[in-house]
This record gives C-alpha cells, structure tokens and sequence, in this order.
C-alpha cells in the first residue's frame, strides 16, 4: 500500500560512503527479521535516456526500493526481447557500488522470496548494502542499456519509441536535435539541462501505459537549445499568488515527498498522517513541516527508513529553528509553528528517507455532517492518498482518485497529482450498512 520517492543525482552515483552515514546506519542495533513471503518493491521511477537511433539503445536508470522486511538481496527482471550491457547498480543511501550477477530465473528461484520467478527471463540478482529494516526500505539505483529495435527504431519522419511501461513514475529524454510530434500518454515536456527535450509523467491507472513518441530532428542544438533560466514571476491568471515558474516546471513525477492520510473517527476531528521525504542536497541537516493555519499537530515521531534509526523530533517557531541554525533548505515564518527533525549533515552524493508520522486534529478539514463524513483539504504532494476509518464506504469524491482496499477492509484513495497546483478534496463518506449505530439504523 505504501509509495515512496528517490532523489539522487546521476552524477554522483559513485560516491563513496563518509562517517556520518557510517554513524547513522550503526546508531542504534535493528532486530532484522527473516525474510519471509514473496519479494515486494515500491516508489519505482525510470528514466530513458535515447542514444543515438542508429543503435536502437537507450540508457536506463532505474530507482526502485526493496521493502521486504529482512531481505538481503533484490532481484530485477530483464525485460524479455531487449538485451541488456553495461549495467551497475548503486545504494542510494551511500552512494556506495552494490555488488550484482546476472542469473537465470531457474536460479532466481532458488530464493524463497523469488518462487514467482520466469523461468524465461533472466535477472539482476543485488545483493543490498544492507537487510531491509522493519517498516522500513532497501533503496537502489540500477544503471543498464537496452538494445531493442523493436520499441526504439527510425521511420521516414524521424523516430519512435514505442514501448508500454508498467512503472508508474516515467521520464524519456530524447536525443539532441530532436523535438516532440507526437505524443500518446498525457506529459510533462522539460528541457535538460543540456538542451535536450524530454517528457515525464505520472501513471496512476492500471494496467501499462501505453507510451509512444514521434520525433523529428528539427530542434535547435548547442548553446541555442539551452533552457533560460527560472524567472521569478508567478502564475498571473490565478485569484491568488500562484506558484513560480521553477514551481511549475518543476518535474512532478520525481517529486521527493508523499504523503498518506488515516482519517480516524469523524467525531475526534483528526487523522494521523505520515510522509515520506528524501533529502540528497549537500549541506541540508534538518527537515522542516510547517503545521497549516488551523490545524493542530501531535504525537511527531520520525525515522530513516533506509536503516530503521528513530530520530528527535522537536516543535518550535519558525524564528527558533533559524536561531538553532537548522537548515531545512527552505524558508519558513518566524511566527509559523513547525515540527524540527535534525539529521546529520547530507554529504553530495548521498541521501536519506525520513518517514514522518503525526496526528493533525483540524475541525474545519474533517468533521460529519449529520451521518456523513467530510475531509475537505488541499493536498498539494504530487502523491497523495486518504484512507477511511474502518467500518466507512465513499460516497463522493471531487477530485478523480483510484481507490483500493486494504487487507483490514478499510477504503484508500490515491490523488496523483500532474499538476503544479494543490488539489482541493472534497471526500464524502457514509458508515456501511452492517456499522451503523442501532438508534442510526430505524432512520
């Protein structure tokens, strides 16, 4: 049920692992449990790289988080019809080289966890930097190229890439000189960097997404291809101050946080929440959550999923925290309460993944109406999601979700966000007909 974000820079995917790392991951000893059941992952994100067409390659970069509890290795299929080079693969915490072999999957299935395994494919088989923490997440970078004339090829107008993605959270970045003409899975269109022109897009249907691209090469190249910088200015057709052109055109797709709402009885007005964080600029010792205006918060708790260490958390001013020189990388109101987590220092090439929990009792956010009840929040994560109390079914929903049920029966709606702005939700629920009080029931 749970999603995650990565955030590392390709750049760095060789860096080496430094002492307050080393020191976070041994803080405290974890009781790693057996790992039993079937190999479970999440929060996977892919990036393909398009190499010049005349190869029929692309580079793949693939994060994808291990979240068997007490695993020791990770196992990722090669997709049958594409052949596979030059890959590596990276522990995204320390930016430490994993050590991986290629196997069958009859070898796969040797693994009780890989019972499921294809016999007709093969695997990278990762040995991961360390057992995955109860509640807790194995995350890695997996580096391959692809060859595949069948989903990356040349027609008369240019080229193709025709190839369905089960992964949810995708980006595609096409060769220099090349501009988008044709495009079937709504997306986000970026420049690089280095000029280049790239889509990213969240997936949050079932089932593949049925991706194909057209391109010409009738783009600009070099210096003239280079993006201009981020203006200043704000969206200017809202009622109100919308969000910065480098809020816009930030990728939504690669977000680094999520977020997951339990709603607790309508009575108490109050869910408890967590989310899901992960910081990799240099420098940054602390993350920030600003509680909303008329909202209060509770029962803070933190921990890095990556290794189970339990952090501090501390609630104070706005004016405090900068007093403390804690850098969250982000401004917050001197006046403004804010729940303080402190972590080591991040060094470049590295990162963490903080999960944090509270409870938000905010009556104007949740409450009934009658026998109904309401969350009526703006959600503003590019993933977000809300689930019931027990014992309660939905009767509307603003905004378009996917909805699930949980292994307890509880109902979970997933609000993906594209967009750059907040959502506004307007969730409505009623008791089943089996939990409605006996004085509700002659109604």
């Amino acid at each position: 049920m749970q999603k995650w974000t990565i955030v590392v820079s390709w750049a760095i995917l060789a860096a080496s692992m430094v002492p307050a790392i080393h020191a976070q991951e041994n803080a405290n000893a974890i009781a790693y449990p057996s790992a039993t059941g079937t190999q479970t992952e999440t929060d996977e994100y892919t990036r393909y790289e398009l190499l010049a067409p005349e190869t029929a390659s692309f580079k793949i970069y693939y994060e994808v988080t291990a979240t068997t509890a007490g695993a020791t290795s990770f196992y990722n299929p090669i997709r049958k019809g594409s052949e596979a080079s030059d890959e590596s693969v990276t522990d995204a915490m320390t930016g430490k080289p994993l050590r991986f072999e290629v196997v069958s999957g009859a070898q796969a299935r040797q693994d009780p966890l890989m019972d499921h395994a294809d016999l007709e494919m093969n695997y990278i088989k990762i040995t991961l930097a360390r057992p995955v923490p109860p509640h807790g997440q194995g995350r890695v970078i997996i580096v391959k190229t692809y060859k595949d004339p069948k989903s990356y090829f040349t027609d008369a107008a240019g080229i193709v890439f025709n190839r369905p993605l089960g992964i949810k959270r995708n980006k595609v970045v096409l060769p220099p000189g090349y501009e988008i003409t044709g495009l079937t899975v709504p997306s986000q269109i970026l420049t690089e960097p280095d000029g280049r022109l790239s889509i990213s897009f969240l997936h949050a249907g079932g089932g593949e997404a049925p991706l194909v691209i057209h391109a010409s090469k009738t783009a600009q190249t070099g210096k003239a291809a280079l993006p201009h910088p981020f203006a200043s200015t704000r969206s200017w057709e809202s009622p109100f101050t919308g969000p910065s052109e480098r809020g816009r055109l930030n990728e939504r797709a690669y977000g680094d946080r999520d977020i997951v709402y339990f709603l607790q009885t309508p009575e108490t007005h109050s869910f408890s929440l967590y989310h899901d964080y992960t910081e990799s600029r240099a420098g940054i010792n602390s993350y920030a959550n600003v509680v909303r205006t008329g909202s209060q918060a509770s029962n803070p708790s933190a921990y890095i999923v990556d290794t189970g260490e339990q952090l501090k958390t501390l609630t104070m001013t706005g004016a405090a925290m900068t007093a403390a020189h804690y850098n969250a990388g982000e401004t917050v109101e001197p006046e403004a309460e804010v729940v303080v987590i402190p972590f080591a220092p991040i060094v470049k090439g590295q990162s963490i993944r903080l999960r944090i929990s509270e409870t938000y009792t905010a009556p104007v956010s949740y409450r009934l109406d009658g026998d109904e009840l309401i969350f009526d929040r703006s959600l503003g994560r590019p993933r977000n999601a809300v689930v019931l109390p027990a014992g309660w079914y939905v009767t509307a929903s603003s905004i378009p979700s996917t909805v699930s049920k949980l292994p307890d029966g509880r109902i979970r709606l997933d609000y993906w966000d594209g967009a750059p702005e907040p959502v506004d939700v307007l969730l409505k629920a009623r008791r089943r007909a089996d939990t409605v009080p006996e004085a509700d029931s002659t109604r």
